[in-house]
């Protein structure tokens, strides 16, 4: 029995408040706050997530119309509009982007395990970034065109359980291949991307950290074929081929051995070539590897639809990157709660039923897992005919 205990406290019991406690401090979060603590501005927020709430004029109608059941929330502190975005605005987004960064090491740990589609024991990741437009009088700061602002998530997707290890949340300006300058290889994982992170003195790097790079080749790409691999033509590979790059700068820039695999697709028709620095996986692998790049856009698309990342409830950079950090922690927290209990449902569909239970006294589990529904029939009518047969 949960008596007592409704459901969005038994979904924040997942979190790993001492760690909170840790990035609060780290930060000095609570200085000099009396009434609403960070702790109390990540329920709200996350309240909000779970919710669907437009507002923070929304946040506080819903908040205040039910004092008992907050209490029960784990919210102490007074609600009202102006204190909300007062703490968006001013406190450290810092604190939730560590505190989001601690929930995603714990989810990998998780789903380290899970399957992904291809048979590899190495760490697979997918690099891209998605655009978020923004109304350029209310986001000056959000550079992108003369007439248009928006903000770019940059985010390296684990293909294992689609977690994001790592997310980096410039302007619109920022041009994608800037963001290997901020990544950090691991030695042996492999790094898929398309070809607008190609760069090939930035690719070098990952190469000397011993780690693995997939992306697509431009096509005025210059190569020096030196021998060729055997293929399966009836796979859809064309050539396997192993050379140096011949360009002037690019020669200098990747002084190394390279990798081309040629590939015809006949879902889409399409012809795709390859570069790697793996010069041992077997070829069709290396383009399956690419095809899984594909989940990264699947993870864009389904925060977007389902997580409020797209309207926010302040207009300065603080409180744009406090919503999407917070937004991404309840992604991650909905994840560890699905792996821990073990419920077999999507994430979709839990966060349908979450959004609709959130007061409920019941079992967590019980209420995410119970989607059967009986239908009684309707009882007969109570009413007199006016004619005999």
């Amino acid at each position: 029995m949960n008596s007592g205990r409704n459901i969005f406290a038994q979904v924040m019991d997942f979190l790993p408040k001492k760690e909170f406690a840790k990035c609060v401090e780290r930060y000095e979060g609570n200085k000099r706050v009396r009434s609403f603590s960070c702790w109390d501005q990540f329920l709200c927020m996350a309240f909000a997530q779970l919710t669907y709430r437009e507002s923070l004029r929304d946040i506080e109608v819903c908040l205040r119309a039910i004092p008992n059941k907050r209490y029960h929330m784990g919210i102490k502190g007074s609600i009202a509009r102006s204190t909300i975005a007062e703490a968006n605005e001013s406190r450290d987004w810092r604190i939730y982007a560590d505190f989001a960064q601690v929930l995603i090491s714990q989810a990998r740990e998780l789903y380290s395990d899970d399957d992904f589609g291809l048979n590899l024991d190495e760490t697979v990741y997918a690099l891209d970034s998605s655009t978020i437009d923004l109304c350029l009088s209310l986001f000056p700061w959000a550079k992108f065109r003369k007439t248009k602002a928006a903000i770019k998530l940059h985010t390296l997707l684990d293909l294992k359980g689609s977690i994001p290890a790592w997310i980096f949340i410039t302007d619109g300006k920022v041009h994608d291949v800037n963001i290997l300058d901020y990544l950090l290889p691991e030695a042996g994982s492999f790094y898929v991307m398309d070809r607008g992170y190609l760069d090939f003195a930035r690719l070098y790097k990952i190469n000397l950290s011993h780690a693995y790079f997939v992306i697509r080749a431009k096509t005025n790409t210059k190569f020096q074929r030196q021998y060729s691999n055997p293929v399966d033509r009836s796979t859809g590979l064309v050539c396997d081929q192993i050379g140096m790059l011949s360009g002037f700068y690019t020669s200098q820039d990747y002084p190394d051995k390279i990798r081309r695999i040629k590939f015809n697709d006949d879902e889409t028709g399409k012809t795709f070539v390859f570069l790697t620095n793996n010069l041992l996986l077997p070829a069709f692998t290396i383009t399956q590897l690419y095809k899984c790049r594909w989940k990264v856009e699947l993870f864009f698309k389904w925060i977007k639809q389902h997580l409020r990342i797209k309207a926010f409830y302040g207009t300065n950079e603080t409180a744009v990157k406090t919503q999407i950090w917070i937004a991404i922690s309840v992604y991650v927290l909905v994840a560890i709660m699905k792996k821990r209990l073990k419920i077999d449902s999507e994430l979709y569909t839990i966060l349908q039923i979450l959004s609709l239970t959130l007061f409920e006294k019941s079992s967590l589990f019980q209420v995410v897992t119970n989607l059967t529904c009986t239908f009684s029939k309707p009882p007969l009518a109570n009413q007199l005919f006016l004619f005999d047969d």
